[in-house]
């Protein structure tokens, strides 16, 4: 009798690699030219800090930390970041908490509120602040918060700027802690701790916090980025962060600008890896 030859099925292994080639090659191709649209303009940022009459020469980047003003301006923006960091996860991880605990129903009116810094223009927002900060001290100077509202237009440490970074990071910071909070069961574990005895204290910071560690860091990542890359409040409101400096120094020194702004681009890019393998290896 002459042996049975098995009917193809359908969906055999055998047909898998004609079907996988196209995907792969329209994902090819969409990578490609993402990198091309990311690539280009930075080579040609590249080029143009290494173009010399005389040939390729890197004088431009030897002169960044030497440029006046580089140090100071960079310092002030790393400090308004970790500043911004700070008080949007203060102000933003406990309400997420209390809302997703104690009011579900409240999830919708907190995500507006957060969401509200993307539908208001920065040059209105900016344009409100400066009138506040323009007359108040007229109206509070027989006041105690006279001083208050000096202090925080201080050009050694603009609180101002701290204040304004944290409402433009909201949507950004509550986008990201929503996703970790979605990713773990946060009644079960909260009311597990306090079965245990463990104090409110106790249950966010050696409970809620590690599980939420990849969504913090993503958040302050995002804040950092943002700080370091936001010129118009600052620029409008007279104060000279690390953006609006690089804007300044490109009147004079066009090269050693673009070459800052190539700098703080691979700055971020490492501070992303990082954070990236961090919560890599934590998974």
């Amino acid at each position: 009798m002459a042996a049975l030859t098995p009917a193809p099925i359908a969906g055999d292994a055998s047909s898998a690699p004609t079907r996988r080639e196209r995907p792969r090659a329209w994902r090819v191709a969409v990578l490609g030219l993402a990198a091309l649209y990311f690539l280009v303009p930075l080579a040609a940022s590249f080029w143009f800090t290494v173009d010399d009459p005389q040939g390729f020469s890197l004088d431009a980047y030897g002169q960044i930390f030497s440029a006046p003003g580089f140090a100071s301006s960079l310092l002030l923006s790393l400090g308004l970041a970790v500043a911004t960091i700070a008080v949007v996860l203060l102000l933003t991880l406990p309400a997420m908490l209390a809302v997703r605990l104690g009011a579900p129903r409240l999830r919708p009116v907190l995500e507006v509120v957060c969401t509200l810094p993307l539908v208001v223009p920065p040059i209105t927002f900016v344009a409100g602040i400066g009138t506040v900060l323009r007359f108040g001290p007229e109206y509070l100077a027989t006041t105690p918060f006279y001083r208050t509202i000096i202090a925080l237009q201080n050009p050694d440490f603009p609180v101002v700027l701290v204040l304004a970074y944290v409402v433009l990071a909201l949507p950004y910071v509550h986008r990201s802690l929503d996703a970790g909070l979605r990713a773990i069961d946060v009644r079960t574990l909260v009311e597990a701790a306090r079965n245990c005895g463990a104090s409110w204290p106790h249950v966010v910071f050696r409970v809620i916090v590690p599980n939420l560690r990849s969504a913090l860091a993503g958040a302050s990542f995002l804040t950092l980025a943002l700080v370091l890359g936001e010129f118009t409040v600052a620029r409008l409101l007279s104060f000279q962060p690390f953006p609006v400096w690089i804007v300044y120094i490109s009147g004079s020194q066009a090269q050693v600008s673009v070459a800052v702004s190539l700098f703080s681009l691979l700055l971020t890019w490492l501070v992303l890896l990082v954070v990236s393998v961090a919560g890599r290896k934590r998974s």
